[in-house]
């Protein structure tokens, strides 16, 4: 078939944009496109060149596992080539099959021969390593490389210690063996906590990782040991280089896990879920076992690898081009793919909190087509820095919602702008708000907001509130999604026929609930406090409220300084159930219920009980052994003493804890009245 002009175009297109990405990955670890992405174009690469063998150049991305080491390292020629192995690119049950048949094929075995025995193993996302010890001692670990020629790291990989620096005396005088450097899920979100807070504290130059995998390779190749002992690197052991043959005191190894459990028996980790696999059946199985696991392994992993267990077979079927005929790694679906932004929507939850998502070009990771993705709240979305138009890198684990990993700065279009959460509400209008120390934007609309509908009847209904029996969810859906009821008013205005019109709704089951309605109008002022779905008020809470005003009118009025007289109300509620009476379709809604006929007994307010703090100003500054800031501020204010946050002639009391600073040293010169956390209890206490 003649080469057109197109096609050698898209081939030299095609080899540019995959040396370029090599060398991201491999060489600078810092890729710009997932995985998945770079496997695509390597495969219509390797599509083109078969098609037309005389495009194939020595120089081909297709011809040479890697990129060339990073100069700024020693280079380390590997005594055995580190060959990276054949992808099966079906992911499917079949693509195990297709592995068999074809190794059962080079071996001209016939259909009736016994199954061939295979060792099945994770396939970890980490960076590939070479440790070489001689004489029982570790003397050099060196990176994949471009295959042929890794870097040195053996300073980096010392601090490692699951890695043994002696091996025992029965080891061989020669033994290289190779694995993975990885980074557990957890340690990796540890890792990244860390670097967030540093972030917060102003640190330049610091950052949040992408993945577990790029940590880990930061931390391997890089000149400073001092960077991969701040790492949690972890390691796998999976196979072996250059080993002294049994004449010269070296194993007499016939199969692939024979020397694995030996590897094991030398102090090496090997992960515990490889095992021996005899057929194509068993290698199904454990490719479907191991999926139902994957996102709950501690560890990540994009696929599994098979391998012919015996040595000698292993010999005989030999390498093809790049790749071994006896390993192939059969994948999952991507958990990494690449898209764009089209636009960025505020999704209102079932209790209000609102939460950017991402509309996204469709794109398939994770086994199914994804339209959004979460944000997860502004400061993330801010952190991240996507925009509109953005092309970004989307992740889908298992049934995880998918999430923006980041964004692919070079790739940005000039009129994308920063994202910013609206301060109303995009379902009802109402004013959204961030309550102080956290990270999402809620509506206050909870009685009147569509998104809040029927959160806010079903916990409005249920026994420990309202008590209407029979309500339930699926009756409430139905009534929710069919307009039949709007807010909780229109619950007591629902009608015979209404109700029965509902799918599965019969005439005796309608009446049922109608009287259960009837029955409710009698309740207590606590029960209906709680019904309301007031953010931050239980049923205790609605019980401190009831017994301390007496009556839903105080309560609906009450300033935040009133609020706050109630036992155990302290700012963060007295502001949330005042904002929450201050929106006039939430009176409303109290308005239409009280019409509706609800009633409920009232009565005078409890005595106010003395504030012993009243009229008084008080400073913190610096660690109370066992209070937290937050928690001594709420306490005095509770008290009825004012907190400031500096020192003068009018402060009463300063307490001092662990490292307190300049206002100590203020109050000592004013005479001001300095306690400690015991003090403070004290003075709370009423003490002087």
């Amino acid at each position: 078939m003649a080469v057109t002009a197109k096609v050698q175009e898209r081939v030299d297109a095609l080899r540019e944009l995959l040396h370029h990405h090599a060398h991201r990955y491999y060489v600078l670890d810092e890729p710009e496109i997932p995985d998945a992405e770079y496997d695509k174009l390597f495969r219509e690469l390797q599509d083109l060149e078969a098609r037309h063998p005389e495009l194939l150049t020595p120089g081909s991305p297709t011809q040479r596992v890697g990129a060339k080491p990073l100069e700024g390292f020693t280079k380390v020629r590997h005594k055995v080539p580190m060959l990276s192995i054949r992808t099966e690119t079906d992911i499917e049950a079949s693509g195990a099959r297709s592995f068999d048949a074809r190794v059962r094929r080079e071996l001209g075995l016939a259909e009736s021969a016994p199954p061939i025995e295979y060792v099945a193993e994770l396939k970890f996302d980490g960076l590939a390593l070479n440790l070489r010890y001689e004489n029982g001692v570790l003397v050099q670990a060196a990176t994949r490389g471009d295959g042929e020629i890794g870097e040195e790291v053996t300073q980096n990989i010392r601090t490692i210690g699951q890695i043994p620096l002696r091996l025992p005396k029965d080891a061989p005088p020669v033994l290289e063996v190779r694995g993975e450097v990885y980074i557990r899920r957890d340690d990796f979100e540890k890792l990244n906590e860390q670097q967030r807070e540093k972030i917060a504290k102003g640190a330049k130059g610091e950052k949040t990782f992408v993945n577990p995998r790029n940590a880990a390779a930061g931390a391997v190749r890089q000149l400073d040991p001092g960077i991969a002992r701040q790492r949690p690197l972890s390691f796998f052991a999976y196979g072996w280089g250059e080993v002294s043959a049994p004449e010269q005191g070296g194993p007499a190894f016939t199969t692939h896990f024979e020397m694995l459990l030996t590897l094991r028996s030398w102090g090496f980790p090997v992960s515990t879920r490889t095992q021996v696999a005899t057929g194509s059946e068993e290698l199904v199985a454990f490719h479907q076992a191991v999926g139902k696991e994957r996102d709950s392994l501690p560890f990540d992993i994009d696929g599994v690898v098979y391998k012919v267990n015996s040595l000698a077979l292993q010999k005989q079927l030999g390498f093809v081009s790049r790749e071994p005929r006896w390993a192939v790694a059969h994948k999952y679906p991507a958990q990494e793919q690449i898209t764009t932004v089209e636009s960025i929507d505020v999704y209102v939850g079932r209790t209000g909190k609102l939460t950017p998502v991402a509309r996204l070009a469709p794109v398939f990771v994770g086994g199914v087509t994804v339209t959004n993705a979460t944000l997860h709240n502004e400061d993330e979305a801010r952190r991240k820095d996507v925009r509109v138009g953005d092309t970004v890198i989307v992740r889908r684990a298992g049934d995880v919602i998918p999430e923006v990993v980041a964004v692919v700065p070079e790739k940005r279009v000039h009129e994308a702008q920063l994202f910013t959460m609206p301060r109303k509400c995009p379902v009802c209008g109402s004013e959204a708000v961030r309550e102080e120390g956290e990270a999402d934007y809620r509506c206050t609309g909870g009685l009147f907001c569509g998104a809040q509908r029927k959160q806010a009847i079903l916990h409005f209904a249920q026994r420990r509130a309202m008590d209407i029996e029979g309500l339930g969810e699926k009756l409430v859906d139905q009534m929710v999604e069919g307009n039949v009821i709007k807010t909780l008013p229109d619950l007591y205005r629902l009608g015979l026929s209404a109700l029965c019109s509902l799918d599965r709704m019969a005439e005796k089951s309608a009446q049922n609930v109608l009287a259960a309605l009837e029955k409710s109008k009698h309740t207590t002022l606590p029960r209906f406090l709680f019904g309301l779905g007031i953010r931050h008020v239980g049923e205790a809470t609605a019980k401190d409220l009831a017994r301390h005003f007496g009556q839903l009118d105080a309560i609906m009025d009450a300033s935040v300084e009133r609020l706050l007289e109630v036992p155990d109300v302290g700012p963060v509620v007295a502001e949330s159930i005042h904002k929450f009476f201050q929106q006039p379709h939430n009176r409303e809604v109290v308005v239409q219920l009280r019409a509706c006929g609800l009633t409920w007994e009232e009565g005078e307010p409890a005595a106010r009980a003395p504030k012993p703090l009243a009229g008084k100003t008080v400073v913190l500054t610096g660690t109370l052994p066992t209070l937290s800031r937050d928690e001594a501020k709420d306490m005095l204010e509770a008290a009825g003493a004012k907190v400031a946050g500096s020192v003068s002639k009018k402060t009463d009391y300063v307490v001092a804890g662990a490292e307190a600073g300049s206002k100590l040293d203020k109050a000592r010169e004013l005479g001001v009245a300095v306690l400690d956390e015991e003090g403070l209890k004290g003075l709370l206490d009423g003490g002087a």
